[in-house]
């Protein structure tokens, strides 16, 4: 659909729609062109000054359609490259009941895992910690917090606790970690996980380049070694738009 037709075709649409404020017209007139694939996945939408002089509108009318088409996930931006419908990337469905790594999981599936290290250091664990995992105040844990992605496209912020004495006294970065301890024997053979649906704050959302407020899930996982010592505890969020997390239901013994 060229700029022509576009204008021409939102102008009719904002006129057959008699109630509610202007700019929620607007919203749904553009959301009825994308839900009927006459605006495609990606496709870019004329900066806010065009369409509000190309439909003789107030420019804050088209910001505020604009966002709240944003906030609803239909449309996105970004710094430099204006508005545009957001391409509907296929999912990654996640296991819940398999044990492996991000990077073991992208290769998996054809996709190139990087690991971009937002924050490293080596100190002692908080009193909570010290609690979960059964580690000494005086022990010393490696604190890594990472940026995930694959084939270029953020998909999670992890950061994980890991007790320094299961890397060798390294401190691992930037290839995937449950190798780095399996180098040295301990590789997690079990963990369990706790899921909570939660919005993305300014920070995270940048990181994963989507809007604040967006949602995503939160996976805590502490992860054990055959001897049930805890090798493990990771606070990782995971981009909501990315990401399907299936699990395997058996019927159970009262059943």
């Amino acid at each position: 659909m060229d700029r022509t037709s576009l204008f021409a075709e939102l102008k009719r649409r904002v006129g057959d729609l008699s109630s509610g404020p202007l700019y929620k017209r607007l919203s749904a007139a553009l959301l009825g062109l994308v839900q009927e694939g006459l605006l495609k996945p990606g496709t870019s939408l004329p900066a806010e000054r065009d369409l509000a002089e190309g439909l003789d509108l107030a420019r804050v009318t088209v910001r505020s359609a604009y966002r709240d088409l944003i906030a609803a996930g239909i449309l996105e931006s970004r710094q430099g490259s204006g508005t545009s419908v957001v391409a509907q990337a296929e999912k990654i469905e996640h296991p819940l009941w398999r044990l492996s790594s991000f990077s073991a999981e992208m290769r998996s599936r054809g996709q190139t895992p990087v690991a971009k290290v937002l924050s490293r250091a080596i100190n002692n664990p908080t009193p909570e910690e010290a609690f979960l995992m059964g580690l000494e105040p005086s022990e010393e844990v490696l604190r890594l917090d990472r940026l995930r992605l694959a084939d270029g496209r953020p998909l999670a912020i992890e950061r994980a606790v890991v007790p320094l004495k299961f890397l060798g006294g390294r401190a691992a970065g930037e290839g995937s970690l449950y190798e780095a301890l399996a180098a040295f024997g301990h590789r997690p053979v079990k963990a369990a996980q706790r899921l909570t649906a939660v919005v993305l704050d300014r920070s995270s959302a940048r990181l994963l380049e989507v809007e604040p407020g967006a949602p995503a899930l939160l996976i805590e996982q502490i992860s054990r070694l055959v001897d049930q010592r805890v090798v493990e505890y990771t606070r990782s969020h995971f981009r909501g738009d990315a990401y399907d997390f299936i699990t395997e239901l058996k019927l159970g013994d009262n059943g």
